[in-house]
This record gives C-alpha cells, structure tokens and sequence, in this order.
C-alpha cells in the first residue's frame, strides 16, 4: 500500500504554480510537499494530477491505497491519523476530504466527489491548507521550523567553520559537502538549514529561520532575513527577506527581493527591485489567476512569479504583482501588477512558443538539465489555454 497525493478540486486556486506541476511538487519550508510526505509517511509516494501534467510523473500503481490531498500542511498529529485510517474510511473537514484508503479506479477518479468512494467518514476540525500562492510566504516561518525538527532529527550537523560567525548554533544544521567560510549566520529568531553542496560566500550575513537548498548559492556580501527559503540549485545576492523560490531560480544581484514567492527556473536581472508594501501602508490586493479577480493579501506581499519566467535588468516591480508561466519581463518604469503567460515583456505581444521552449532550455543547460519532451508538451497545452 503506497501513499497517493492527490490534487484536490480547487489545485486552479495555486496559479501559476500549479500550472507546469502537481501540487505535490510546490516547495516551502525545507521540503516539497512529496518529500515531506516520504519523510513522515515512511511509505512510497505517488503523484495523481491533471491529465495533462500526470505524464511527469510514474504511472500510480493498482490496488488499495492511502490517498492524500496534496494541498493539506501536515503535522505529526494528522499523519498519526491517517495512517489509523482503515480500508473504506476517511478523514474530512468542513472543506472536504483530507486522506482515505481505498482501491480507485483511475478511469473514473474525480475529486470533487472523491468523498463517494469512503464507507465510513471521519469528521475532525479544520486544517490547514494550501489554497493561496501567497501561503506559502506566509506560511514559510512555521513550516520551516517544523521541517528542521523531521529532517534533523537523530542527525549530527557537519562542522561549522572556525571562520563563522554563529548565534544560535544548536539551531543551526549544515549537510556534508556545504562550503561557507567569514559569514555570519544568527539562528536566535529561528533555525537555519544549509544543504547538501551548497556554497555560502564571504560576507554574507544570514538571519533565520532560513533555509538554502542542496547545491544552492549565496554570493558575496549577500544579506537575506527569514523567513526565507532558496530552494535547490538557486542563486541568490543582494538583500531578500521573507521569500520561497522552489528551485533552480536565479536572483544573483543586487536588489530587493521581498514577500514573495518564486517559482523554478526563473531570473531575475541585475538591479532588479520588487515592492512589499503600498506607500499608503494600506491593505495589498494581488490578482489571483484562479479565481481571476483580485484578494486582498494582507499589508506585506511583493512578487507571485510562475515558472520559466525572467525579469530584465533593473527592473521596478509593483506591489503585489502577478507573473505567469515563461514570460520574457521588461519594459519602462513601475512594471504591471498582472503579467500573463507567455508575455513578450509588458505591452500584450505574445511569446512565441518555439523561441519561449529554446530559451527554458538554454536556461537548462546552464544547471546541466534539458527541456524534456513531457515538460515541453506541458508548456504547448499552457500556451494553448493561456488568453492570447
């Protein structure tokens, strides 16, 4: 029996990054949803998503299994009882299902009546879950902390330089093969994670919780608040608080970097500077791709930013704006607060598809990867859905 991470109904409310993957695949905290429910399932994890995105993934296998909302923050307590569940029973909230075992036919799976297939129905109060893309800036601070105490768990740290230096340290948790040397790391206000590979130049101060993923970068003189996440194989410089970017994304240089969440693959371009707050400290409102109207987000939210997309140099970003999938960013003065996919910087000119694929891969091969076939058909079904 294997654990299945479903997208639930409403996965269009995680726009644009639900775009190019499973919901299982977004990362906050130190982990991706997936690797976050291998770890504390200590079970084989599968992915179930929107036809056109499930060919990235191994086929789900046959038979009786535990199925999971993908978009749920787990706790140790919820896994506790979903692991309880018994063949036919499931757990729900007041806004829907949350975990269940049973044998799917694949065929005729949906989730907005996945709740059919349960005999038995477990009612417990509401959790939490990813509804919004700006959750998961909001939520980093927590689901850091908690992610340090699983993956640290039982494990010794390797050594911290003699040329650091340090407050906090049992807060503080370097993986094999990290390079970090006359840097200040201060995990008081929260932990501080450094992964496998990863590479923290001189100068660079860091406050926590914070977390730089495997084969990650900090370059010099970097200085960077929590809660903050840089997932694997990214480039950070400049200043960045308060920010995720999933993966393999670049914002090497000088330049703000607040309140926002980034998606993979994307660049930001020297002097580049996104805005957190309204001058009138007002309530931010953010254009949600789901529901295509604008939400108001709270006082503090800077940048939402799809996969495959690249900001120009010195580039003035709104507060509270919105970027779609592999668009090529640029134009004069404070830039759009909503920029769709495929836009050919801001004046509605439309990327064409055969130049956007050849630059994701040009982008690729600079982190050794390549565009593959599965990954360029997502993108053809995206271009092909997105409003020209």
């Amino acid at each position: 029996m294997a654990i299945i991470l479903f997208d639930n109904a409403f996965r269009n409310s995680l726009f644009p990054f639900s775009y190019t993957k499973a919901v299982a695949d977004l990362r906050f905290g130190i982990l991706s949803v997936k690797q976050r429910a291998e770890l504390l399932f200590g079970e084989p994890v599968f992915v179930h998503t929107e036809k056109y995105l499930q060919p990235l993934y191994p086929s789900v296998p046959e038979g009786e299994h535990i199925w999971v909302d993908a978009a749920i923050v787990l706790t140790d307590e919820l896994v506790n009882k979903i692991q309880s569940l018994t063949p036919g029973t499931c757990l729900q909230d007041s806004q829907g299902l949350i975990a269940g075992v049973a044998d799917i036919d694949l065929q005729i799976f949906s989730s907005s009546d996945f709740l059919k297939v349960f005999q038995n129905t477990v009612t417990i109060d509401p959790i939490k879950r990813l509804q919004h893309p700006w959750h998961f800036m909001q939520w980093n601070d927590t689901m850091i902390r908690a992610d340090f105490k699983w993956v640290t768990k039982g494990r010794k740290t390797w050594p911290i330089p003699g040329t650091v230096q340090v407050m906090g340290e049992k807060d503080i948790f370097i993986e094999e093969g990290a390079k970090l040397n006359f840097c200040t790391l201060n995990a008081i206000m929260g932990p501080i994670y450094i992964g496998k590979d990863a590479e923290i130049m001189e100068g660079t101060a860091i406050r926590g919780p914070f977390v730089l993923g495997n084969n990650s970068v900090l370059k010099l003189n970097s200085r960077v608040y929590g809660a903050t996440t840089l997932g694997p194989f990214c480039m950070g410089g400049g200043e960045i608080k308060n920010a995720v970017m999933m993966g393999y994304s670049n914002k090497a240089h000088d330049g703000y970097l607040g309140d926002s969440v980034v998606g993979e693959w994307c660049n930001f371009g020297a002097g580049s500077t996104n805005s957190n707050v309204k001058n009138t400290a007002g309530e931010v409102k953010i254009w949600d791709m789901g529901s295509q109207e604008y939400v108001e987000v709270g006082q503090k939210c800077g940048l939402i930013m799809g996969d495959y997309s690249r900001i120009s140099i010195n580039a003035s970003i709104n507060t509270g704006s919105t970027i779609g999938v592999s668009s090529n960013v640029f134009g004069p003065g404070l830039l759009p607060t909503i920029i769709g996919n495929f836009s050919w910087g801001v004046t509605g000119v439309q990327y064409e598809l055969s130049k956007a694929l050849l630059a994701i891969d040009n982008w690729k091969k600079m982190k050794q990867q390549e565009l593959t076939a599965e990954e360029s058909s997502v993108l053809a079904y995206i271009f092909e859905k997105s409003d020209k």
